[in-house]
């Protein structure tokens, strides 16, 4: 007699808990599949229908500014903003790589463009660079120049490591900063711009070996997605850009592959994101890593960063 009104009693419960149970399956079962949904429709809008209208000197300005424009993704970018029709202010180290790539801008594009040679390793150079930027309608800046460890090393043992702080400080995160300072008074002023900050996957994450670096590119990161939310009421565009690794002399990649696409494929990928993304891997394989890495452990995905390859099954 117990037993059976035991079993009467679970019956009344279960009976009790069914329906709120059930109505919270579904519920969550329809809130998974919107999620979903919204991610997809989300991706078709930046992967498929993105076209980097946006960028256009009339909508936002008649010059962009690029820094570490000589190689790479930096050079990729002035190429890239060119045929756009952007006359095109390449900043740079050496005079004779700026002159090249000014040539041969203006030859292939017909854009007019104009070359300021500082080292970013100083802190010294932007009055100069102010100078050179004075009376130009700036829309669109893009902060590429940036260094890394010459290879993968303990924090204390990296090579000179006092002069190492301070250059890579300065390069990664003190120009960011400066040019943005230089830059963003007349994009406020006239309601309109963008600034696309070069920044890194590995700063999404700490790296270990590649510490700083990482750490400097964390900076950035933040610093872009805190001044676009001061920023965007005033009709200024500040974008995050981190990419995995691209094919260049800073990743030490040759070959480019799918997976590690030429700066060329890399940066006409990304300039499609300009103003549907304020945060971006920039290259649609390299979003797809991204969904993947936050499936995994952090420390699978500082290996993956470090290392260029994946461990997982």
């Amino acid at each position: 007699m117990c037993s059976a009104a035991m079993s009467f009693s679970g019956e009344a419960v279960f009976r009790a808990v069914e329906a709120p149970l059930f109505w919270l399956g579904a519920l969550t079962a329809a809130w998974l599949s919107l999620c979903t949904v919204y991610r997809l429709l989300s991706g078709f809008r930046v992967w498929v229908l993105g076209n980097g209208r946006l960028l256009s000197p009339a909508k936002l300005g008649k010059w962009a500014v690029v820094t570490g424009a000589t190689d790479g993704i930096g050079k990729a970018y002035a190429e890239e903003l060119a045929r756009k029709g952007f006359a095109i202010v390449l900043i740079s180290r050496s005079q004779e790589k700026l002159d090249d790539v000014s040539k041969a801008i203006a030859s292939k594009c017909g854009v007019e463009t104009k070359t300021i040679q500082a080292d970013f390793s100083a802190v010294d150079i932007y009055s100069k660079i102010e100078g050179g930027l004075t009376g130009l309608e700036i829309g669109v800046l893009v902060n590429n120049v940036g260094m890394s460890y010459p290879y993968p090393e303990f924090f204390l043992s990296v090579p000179n490591v006092d002069t190492f702080i301070d250059t890579l400080v300065n390069i990664n995160i003190t120009s960011v900063c400066q040019m943005t300072r230089l830059v963003l008074p007349q994009m406020v002023e006239r309601k309109k711009g963008a600034i696309l900050n070069i920044s890194s996957a590995s700063g999404m994450y700490p790296v270990p070996l590649l510490t700083v670096y990482s750490a400097s590119k964390a900076f950035v990161d933040y610093f872009s997605r805190g001044l676009q939310a001061e920023y965007k009421s005033k009709g200024i565009i500040i974008q995050s850009v981190l990419p995995f690794f691209v094919a260049t002399k800073l990743s030490k990649i040759r070959r480019a592959t799918l997976d590690k696409p030429s700066p060329e494929r890399y940066v006409a990928s990304q300039l499609n994101t300009v103003g549907l993304q304020t945060q971006t891997n920039g290259y649609l394989p390299h979003a797809i890593m991204l969904r993947v890495c936050l499936c995994h452990t952090v420390e699978e995905v500082q290996y993956t960063l470090l290392t260029g390859t994946c461990r997982w099954p």
